[in-house]
C-alpha cells in the first residue's frame, strides 16, 4: 500500500499485521519517555497525539474495500494494549475514533464511508462528543438536531467527557432530532459554532484532557448525519468492540505497574532492616515477601492479557451485526469478563507497587503514583459490578443481558 501525503506530512499505509505491530512498538517507545511528565503537566498532549495521527495506526480497522487492512479485534486490542503500557491516557485518545470507524462500517452510507475512511487513512482522527453532564442518566440527552431546510440541520447543546475532541479532525456528536430519535452528526472540529474547552480535573488519565464541547447553532449537512438509533435496534457488537479497547487500556496499566514495581525493586529499593539484621537478604530484590507480592501481580497481569486475547478472538468470529442476541451476548460477555478482571488487577497492582517498593517509591519525581490514579480513574468508566452480575446470570441459565446482549 502507498503512503498518504497530507498537509501535516506523510502518513504510512500499514500493509499487514507485522507492520502494524512494529508501528505500535515504535510509537509506544516514543510515548513512554514522556508519560510521567504529561501526567504531571495535565496539558493537552498535542505532540503525542500528533505522533499517533501520523503513525498510520488510526486506519488499522478500516475495511479493505476502502483502502485499509480490515484489522479485527485481535489486532486492535494488542495495539491499544501496547500503547497503554507506555501511556494509557494517550492510548485512550483514539478509543472513540475506533468506535466511530465501526459505526460507519455498520450504518454509514457508501458516500459517508468513502469520504470519512479516506480521511482516516490520511491520519485524521475522529473525536467524541457523546456524554452530557448534569442529566438524569447517560441516555438523557439534551443536545438537539433540528432540520434546516431540505439538505441540512442545526445542532445545539453542550457535551462533556469529550475525549480526543480537542485535537481531532472530526467530532462525532450524539443528539436527538425533532422526533426524539437518536442521531449522530459528524462535524469538522473547526466548524463555526463549535467551542471546545480544556476543563479536566480528574485525578488520573490526566493527559486525556477530556474537556467539553459547546454547540451553538452548528450547521450540519444531511450527508454528515447518521441514524444512530438504527445501530441499537438490532443485535450488534460495536459496543463490545468499544469496550474491548477500554479493557486493553486496563490490561496495559496492570502490566505497566508490574513492570515499574519490578524495576524499582531491582534498581532503587533498599532491603528492610530487620531482614538484613536476620541475615536473610542483602538486597531488596531478594526479599521473599516483596517477590511473592510481585509474582502474584505479574500472574494477574498475565491472566488479564490472556483474557484480553480470548475476548478479542471471540469477537473476531462475530460480525459487527450478528444474526441474534445470543451471538452478540457471547462477544459482549467475553469482553465484560476481561474488563472487570483487568480493572481490579490494575488497581491492585498499582496499589501494591508501593508496598513492594517502600516509602521511597512514593517520591513524586518518579511519577509511580500515576499508575494507581490512572487505573482507579479509568476503572470506574462503567461499573464492573454490573459486568459480574451479567456474567453470573449467563452462567446460571444462559441469561442474555438486555439491549441485545450488550453490556
Amino acid at each position: 500500500m502507498s503512503d498518504t501525503t497530507t498537509d501535516s506530512g506523510t502518513v504510512p499505509r500499514l500493509a499487514d499485521e507485522p507492520a502494524v505491530l512494529a508501528a505500535a512498538d515504535a510509537l509506544a517507545a516514543e510515548l513512554a519517555t514522556g508519560a510521567a511528565e504529561r501526567d504531571r503537566s495535565g496539558e493537552v498532549p498535542r505532540a503525542a497525539l500528533a505522533a499517533l495521527d501520523a503513525s498510520g495506526l488510526l486506519a488499522i480497522t478500516v475495511p479493505r474495500e476502502h483502502g485499509g487492512i480490515g484489522g479485527g479485534p485481535v489486532l486492535l486490542a494488542e495495539v491499544v494494549r501496547r500503547l497503554a503500557v507506555a501511556d494509557p491516557a494517550v492510548a485512550q485518545g483514539p478509543q472513540a475514533h475506533f468506535l466511530f470507524v465501526d459505526v460507519l462500517a455498520a450504518i454509514g452510507t457508501d458516500e459517508q464511508r468513502r469520504r470519512l475512511f479516506a480521511d482516516v487513512l490520511a491520519g485524521r482522527r475522529i473525536g467524541n462528543a457523546l456524554a452530557e453532564r448534569g442529566v438524569a442518566h447517560a441516555q438523557d440527552l439534551k443536545t438537539r438536531l433540528r432540520a434546516d431546510g431540505a439538505d441540512g440541520y442545526r445542532l445545539t447543546g453542550t457535551k462533556g467527557y469529550a475525549t480526543g475532541a480537542l485535537t481531532a479532525a472530526w467530532i462525532a456528536i450524539s443528539a436527538l432530532d425533532e422526533d426524539d430519535r437518536l442521531r449522530m452528526a459528524l462535524v469538522p472540529r473547526e466548524t463555526p459554532g463549535v467551542t471546545l474547552d480544556e476543563v479536566w480535573h480528574a485525578m488520573g488519565q490526566r493527559a486525556t484532557v477530556s474537556g467539553g464541547v459547546v454547540l451553538d447553532d452548528v450547521a450540519v449537512p444531511a450527508t454528515k448525519v447518521l441514524d444512530y438509533a438504527a445501530l441499537f435496534a438490532a443485535p450488534q457488537v460495536v459496543g463490545a468492540r468499544a469496550q474491548l479497547v477500554h479493557a486493553a487500556i486496563e490490561v496495559g496499566i496492570a502490566r505497566a505497574a508490574v513492570d515499574d514495581a519490578a524495576w524499582f525493586l531491582r534498581e532503587k529499593a533498599r532491603p528492610f532492616s530487620e531482614a538484613v539484621a536476620r541475615g536473610l537478604v542483602t538486597r531488596a530484590s531478594d526479599d521473599p515477601y516483596a517477590l511473592h507480592r510481585l509474582g502474584e501481580h505479574g500472574a494477574r497481569a498475565s491472566a488479564a492479557e490472556a483474557l484480553l486475547e480470548r475476548a478479542a478472538r471471540r469477537l473476531q468470529e462475530i460480525p459487527l451485526r450478528p444474526a441474534d442476541d445470543t451471538t452478540a451476548a457471547v462477544g459482549s460477555l467475553a469482553v465484560a469478563e476481561v474488563k472487570a478482571f483487568a480493572s481490579e488487577a490494575a488497581v491492585q497492582a498499582a496499589n501494591d507497587l508501593f508496598a513492594i517498593g517502600g516509602t521511597s517509591a512514593t517520591d513524586r519525581r518518579l511519577g509511580l503514583d500515576r499508575h494507581w490514579r490512572n487505573a482507579r480513574t479509568h476503572s470506574v468508566h462503567d461499573p464492573v459490578a454490573w459486568k459480574y452480575h451479567h456474567l453470573g446470570g449467563y452462567l446460571v441459565d444462559g441469561r442474555v443481558p438486555p439491549n441485545h446482549g450488550q453490556i
